[in-house]
């Protein structure tokens, strides 16, 4: 390995509570010399970012890479591999960098498809990833509901495509958390209801950040549409149940 290349980092900092970032995550914040992160191209906003910026020295270079998501897989394959080019420019000079993203960085992570480009246009880059307390484990944490217990399951599956994921499951899994569940929340409700099962079913919005809500009859979102950061996890055991 050429030793004047830079290491990039994979850093999760959590669902929003700027203090579940990791120890191990502030210490490489402090030392990088070069911080990434996916920023939507209508504005330079990040949010990853916002929470990760108490532990960002000042002089430390923030660089957004604009997210991507069209129709069109081959041009959102060929954004994400630019943006991989623009991190190996930095690596390659021998710098630092880090990838800041939102929860756990290889669970429903932006992180992800860099680290697959990197990995294919440069594998002699030295790689590390940080993992990252996840939206659902600070939504359980925040309800005091255990995510499994025993020999129970737990499915997580996004909620983007409705709840056909669970509709397919044959043997259903005693826990289920669909993540992005803000744009087919009524499909995701009625695969809930089709089963028959799951006695208890809770939304929770925003979590870890000060505008957090939690939504205890998530028959709520069928009159009141989720935000994008929402998230239901379904139990097919009540709290109160022994």
């Amino acid at each position: 390995m050429n030793e004047k290349n830079g290491t990039l980092y994979g850093i999760g900092v959590g669902p929003g509570d700027p203090e579940l970032i990791t120890l191990k995550s502030v210490k490489i914040l402090n030392h990088v010399d070069v911080i990434f992160a996916a920023a939507s191209k209508k504005n330079d906003y990040s949010l990853a970012v916002s929470i990760a910026k108490s532990h960002i020295p000042e002089k430390t270079s923030v660089k957004m890479l604009s997210f991507l998501m069209a129709k069109d897989k081959e041009e959102t394959q060929k954004v994400w591999r630019d943006h991989a080019r623009t991190i190996l420019t930095e690596l390659e000079q021998g710098k630092n960098a880090a990838f800041v993203t939102l929860g756990d960085p290889l669970t429903y992570s932006t992180f992800a498809y860099i680290l697959r480009h990197i990995q294919a246009l440069a594998p002699h880059i030295s790689v590390e990833t940080i993992p990252g307390v996840t939206s659902y484990q600070a939504a359980a944490a925040c309800l005091n509901t255990p995510l499994v217990e025993g020999e129970e399951s737990l499915m997580v599956v996004s909620g983007v495509g409705g709840g056909d994921r669970l509709r397919e499951v044959s043997g259903k899994p005693e826990n289920v958390v669909f993540l992005k569940a803000y744009r087919n929340v009524e499909d995701i409700n009625a695969a809930l209801d089709e089963t028959g099962l799951f006695k208890s079913c809770v939304g929770v919005t925003n979590c870890g950040q000060e505008n957090q809500e939690i939504i205890k009859d998530i028959r709520e979102f069928d009159i009141k549409k989720p935000n994008y950061w929402t998230l239901i996890i379904a139990k097919q055991k009540k709290e109160n149940d022994i």
